[in-house]
């Protein structure tokens, strides 16, 4: 038996590796460990007061702090029956807006792009081509602040609480984000252009499932109460309180992740899969990125998750804009949050993080503290997924050189745009 071992994965989040062991040239076993210490996100908050709950959860991961803060949020007002503002609620979307922006940048400019063009850094890329990794620096700020803005900090907001947020954005720093984003869309022309000049990395093919919501309306994504599967034509519908009907989360020995699958299959989330499940998102300027790009849905290709993130880019940044002529045209009312009254509830949210579904399911008692928590992130929804693509490069690469199958499994893995710090929540017993 010959093994193949990517001991740690570069340009990730977090710190995870890749196994593969051969028996001539057959596939006979596929792991990607995950090696981050238990996080124990579900004991941390458990007795915590509704309004402390989404500071602690923020700090699970600094590039997905606003998307665990936001999906927190949502799952307590709907277990204690808050409504908040239609303000509130384009602010909130804004804030995701920005931090997915920030995310792709950041992962298409300097973590991906240099496996297309063989560097080993964005560092390495930067020195002969400066022009790609400033357009993603510019981009990436651009998305933290937006962040800055709206949730008080770049990273762990803390303007955002239950039922609204401390303190609303003054009109004079929308219009400074209105700037800012007039330049991003210019620059993301040069994002298709640049996505669109990179050879095609076609080494992986197969049906795949995809998960993701679906869609309120064309324009807005990251939240919804239904999660559509795809998968060879067959589209099942699950509500976000039957969740655990899609992740079926379940212990493996090589890895501190829980793996999910739905009907006993792996399912992958994130862009790919969100473009997948609402193709009616793909009109005027994202039509044209897709169709630059040869993208095509559905794929069974997960280095596509790169080209979907990039047309995702060109409507996170439409769609902000919109935000902010909407609520500049509007007026910036100066609204206190929605009060909260603490009661026994159960309430769970499912939004779109960058990288996929994000899943906060929260128990209150009847003082509004925390008695049972649930919290399932894209990174470990999709580790199951991960390692199917994985077998299946290596099946159907006619390559054996260890260095080539290990580049093709990074590549795979980089394009999932794993946060593995998130998908660690379990506490294994001996």
């Amino acid at each position: 038996m010959r093994t193949v071992v990517v001991e740690h994965l570069a340009r990730v989040e977090g710190h995870g590796g890749i196994t593969v062991e051969l028996e001539g040239d057959t596939v006979a076993n596929v792991r990607f460990g995950v090696f981050e210490g238990a996080r124990l996100l579900e004991p941390l908050v458990r007795g915590k007061r509704y309004d402390e709950v989404a500071p602690v959860v923020s700090r699970i991961c600094s590039i997905c702090s606003a998307a665990h803060s936001l999906t927190s949020l949502k799952a307590t007002e709907k277990a204690l029956e808050v409504q908040v503002s239609r303000q509130t609620e384009l602010l909130r979307e804004l804030l995701y807006l920005g931090e997915s922006i920030e995310s792709h940048a950041l992962h298409l400019f300097l973590l991906a792009v240099p496996d297309y063009l063989n560097y080993p850094s964005a560092i390495a890329l930067a020195a002969d081509k400066p022009d790609a990794v400033l357009l993603g620096l510019r981009l990436k700020q651009l998305g933290n602040s937006i962040q800055e803005t709206i949730g008080g900090r770049a990273i762990h907001p803390v303007n955002v609480v239950p039922g609204g947020f401390g303190r609303v954005p003054a009109a004079d720093r929308l219009i400074e984000l209105h700037g800012g984003l007039l330049q991003g869309i210019q620059d993301s022309d040069a994002v298709i252009d640049l996505m669109a000049s990179l050879p095609e990395a076609d080494f992986c093919h197969g049906d795949t499932v995809y998960a993701a919501l679906v869609s309120p309306n064309p324009d807005s994504y990251y939240a919804g109460d239904e999660v559509a599967v795809v998968s060879n034509g067959d589209r099942s519908i699950v509500p976000a309180a039957a969740y655990k009907s899609l992740t079926n989360e379940a212990s493996v020995p090589h890895s501190h992740a829980k793996h999910s699958s739905f009907r006993q299959k792996p399912f992958m989330v994130g862009s790919l899969a969100r473009l997948t499940v609402n193709p009616q998102r793909l009109t005027g300027r994202l039509a044209v990125a897709r169709e630059r790009l040869k993208l095509e849905l559905p794929s069974g290709n997960p280095m596509d998750n790169n080209k979907a993130q990039a047309v995702e880019l060109i409507g996170d940044l439409d769609r902000a804009l919109a935000i902010i002529e909407q609520l500049l045209r509007d007026g910036i009312e100066d609204e206190r949050p929605a009060a909260v009254h603490p009661h026994a509830g159960t309430g769970t949210a499912i939004t779109e993080a960058p990288r996929g579904l994000l899943i906060h399911s929260y128990s209150y008692d009847a003082d509004g503290r925390i008695a049972s928590a649930d919290v399932i992130t894209p990174t470990a929804l999709n580790a199951a997924s991960m390692e199917l693509h994985f077998r299946r490069a290596v099946e159907q690469s006619a390559q054996r050189e260890e260095a080539a199958i290990s580049k093709r499994l990074e590549m795979i893995a980089r394009a999932y745009d794993p946060c593995i710090s998130c998908s660690v929540h379990l506490v294994r017993r001996r």
